[in-house]
């Protein structure tokens, strides 16, 4: 099977859960495997077993082929390699991690960029960072923006309301924070945005927080502390009820320090979300004029951007219509062609 192949994809990273980097990974890979072979573990490897694994027994189990890594890491004995770069945030911001793997991350990224053929980041705001940070010719690096699954679309008021009901949401006028508990994600702020500005709002808007517990092995510990009223802590989410939870929010939240990309957002406006965000990093490239802009370091612009898309329903119609327009520029198939495309070049230069 594989051994026909001339690109093997490096499949480490999907043994770490469904999060964002997983995402891409399986729906660019599924569109690309009749032309690339796997390389995984035989049993699922975190931490310091899986990056032994991907420095010492992957190279060998690839020959001359071409290897695509996905997900921020690869081997560093093989030159004949493709990598995708999701984000530098632990270059450029150590503190939000777990020491160990920052320290690891913050040699293993530049060394990887200087030896690799060929790097594809998702965004131009890392390809930006990537080439601030490392000194790597511009050519060796391409773009190719993430997508957004056919399962996410406007749903209707029955399938929002079972999934309003399995996840215990006390009202259907909600807003809507979708994120890992981890400290990039600055969920403290919003929290101290929705203190200052609840009492102002209609006694049944409560503020969603829906996102798993961040891995203690990857980023550094992130307590939230006492919640403000009228905040319900969801927990997990199944990826099944992610479109209908989307679709009843009055917005998504989504006020991050620091994306990559940022999918959450896409999926939020091709399901009909209104999203605030922030002003910096990538998150521009994604949004373009389907949401409300905010310096996610300002607690006051927060509070003054969920007041005005919950007072203003001419202003949510009218921002819907963009996000859902803007969504569909983004595509899984053309992400997989453009990767592809670079792939293959790759394998003749």
């Amino acid at each position: 099977m594989g051994a026909q192949r001339q690109v093997f994809i490096n499949l480490r990273s999907q043994t770490a859960g469904l999060r964002g980097v997983q995402r891409y990974t399986a729906e660019v890979w599924r569109r690309l495997a009749d032309r690339v072979a796997t390389v995984a573990p035989s049993k699922p490897m975190n931490g310091v077993r899986g990056h032994l694994w991907e420095q010492t027994l992957l190279p060998g189990k690839i020959g001359d082929a071409l290897l695509w890594s996905p997900a921020n890491t690869g081997p560093l004995r093989v030159a004949n390699q493709v990598l995708t770069i999701h984000d530098l945030g632990s270059l450029e911001h150590p503190e939000w991690y777990n020491s160990m793997f920052a320290t690891w991350y913050r040699w293993l990224i530049p060394e990887l960029l200087r030896r690799v053929r060929r790097v594809i980041t998702v965004s131009r705001y890392t390809q930006e960072r990537v080439l601030a940070l490392v000194p790597i010719d511009q050519s060796k690096v391409t773009i190719v923006q993430g997508g957004v699954g056919d399962s996410f679309h406007p749903r209707p008021a029955d399938e929002i309301a079972r999934v309003r009901g399995e996840l215990r949401l006390r009202t259907p006028h909600y807003l809507l924070s979708l994120a890992a508990l981890e400290p990039r994600k600055n969920l403290r702020r919003l929290l101290v945005a929705w203190s200052s500005c609840v009492a102002r709002l209609p006694d049944d808007i409560w503020l969603v927080i829906a996102g798993a517990s961040a891995p203690r092995n990857v980023f550094s510990n992130f307590e939230m502390g006492e919640l403000p009223p009228r905040v319900h802590c969801a927990g997990f989410v199944a990826d099944a009820d992610l479109p209908a939870l989307y679709s009843g929010a009055l917005a998504l939240v989504y006020v991050s320090l620091y994306e990559g990309f940022g999918l959450p957002v896409l999926e939020a406006m091709a399901s009909g979300t209104v999203p605030i965000v922030s002003d910096n990093t990538s998150l521009p490239e994604v949004v373009g004029d389907g949401g409300i802009y905010v310096d996610p370091f300002d607690p006051d612009q927060i509070a003054a951007a969920i007041e005005r898309v919950v007072d203003d329903s001419a202003l949510r119609a009218t921002l819907r219509a963009r996000a859902s327009q803007q969504s569909r520029r983004f595509s899984w198939a053309r992400a997989a062609a453009q990767t592809w495309t670079v792939l293959r070049e790759a394998m003749v230069s």
